[in-house]
């Protein structure tokens, strides 16, 4: 009765699947972004027990994340600080306390792509199981007030696609970029149970810039009218689009193809149907966005049976 008990488990057991055969003829992997390498660090010891992930596109707010999570699981550390992993590197920022990894990734597509190479691979040495990653961010909102938290349902191109495009050797590959539904749902009640701030389910759109990519009037260069402008938002909303931001299409796709459950959290700090610029006081600011930490950390303390 024990071996099957042990199937049971491995059963549930969902490791990482690298979708990589080379890396097995390896020695030694070497994660350069992050300094950090499978010959000179053992990645068991570090990181085995991650189970919940968060990236975010600047390191002050992961390493903010990571001490607010710290508090909500009582895991302070007595001097309070937490070290920055990738120390050895300014390209990225990596801080962990128990079973949370907190890692920055940067503005865009290829910034966040790199880290995700390297994040996958740090989990799969560590051989990490049933592990969640979270996108936790900002964006501009279509036709929601500012302050809005956006679940992404799924994250959708610039022409509406739920898809992924990348050239690979010279050729084009469409990637799907389907979020969990169930973790979706999952999200979505513990914000009803938090009931600090409004919260939508709905798609994202990624784009590949921030100011033409997004329909902005206020960039360097604009060669279109308003009208126009708003004509694209509108249909961006009508297809289901509720924000907008530049990492949900490769974040979701990568995570897919390594089969690691993923959300996209992001709060809207702007209605772009209302204008482009970002004008809104710092202090409030700060506090939108503290809405995504504190609905994926209350999603992680429940999971943990803490809440």
């Amino acid at each position: 009765s024990n071996a099957s008990g042990t199937e049971i488990r491995q059963c549930r057991e969902n490791f990482i699947h690298l979708c990589n055969p080379h890396l097995e003829k390896m020695k030694e992997d070497i994660l350069y972004h992050f300094a950090l390498g499978t010959g000179t660090h053992d990645f068991p010891a570090l990181f085995g027990d991650v189970k919940f992930v968060c990236v975010g596109g600047s390191p002050s707010r992961m390493k903010a994340f990571i001490a607010y999570i710290a508090e909500e699981l009582g895991l302070e550390s007595s001097g309070c600080d937490y070290p920055n992993i990738c120390a050895g590197t300014d390209r990225y920022a990596m801080y962990k306390v128990g079973p949370v990894l907190s890692v920055s990734h940067g503005m865009g597509i290829p910034s966040i792509a790199i880290m995700l190479h390297e994040l996958i691979k740090l989990l799969y040495h560590a051989k990490c199981s049933n592990v969640t990653i979270f996108r936790i961010g900002t964006s501009g909102g279509i036709g929601l007030d500012p302050g809005s938290v956006v679940i992404t349902r799924e994250s959708v191109d610039a022409t509406f696609k739920p898809q992924f495009e990348q050239v690979v050797l010279g050729k084009t590959v469409i990637r799907s970029t389907n979020l969990d539904e169930q973790l979706t749902k999952e999200l979505m009640q513990c914000s009803i149970e938090i009931g600090q701030f409004h919260t939508v389910i709905g798609n994202t759109m990624c784009t590949l810039d921030f100011y033409e990519g997004q329909g902005r009037l206020d960039g360097a260069i604009c060669l279109y009218s308003e009208e126009e402008k708003l004509q694209y938002l509108k249909e961006a909303y009508d297809s289901g689009v509720r924000n907008i931001e530049m990492e949900s299409s490769v974040f979701a796709a990568m995570c897919n193809l390594s089969g690691v459950k993923a959300a996209v959290v992001c709060v809207t700090l702007l209605d772009r149907l209302e204008g482009d610029q970002i004008s809104t006081s710092h202090e409030v600011l700060v506090e939108y966005q503290k809405r995504p930490q504190k609905l994926v950390g209350y999603f992680i303390k429940k999971s943990l049976g803490k809440v």
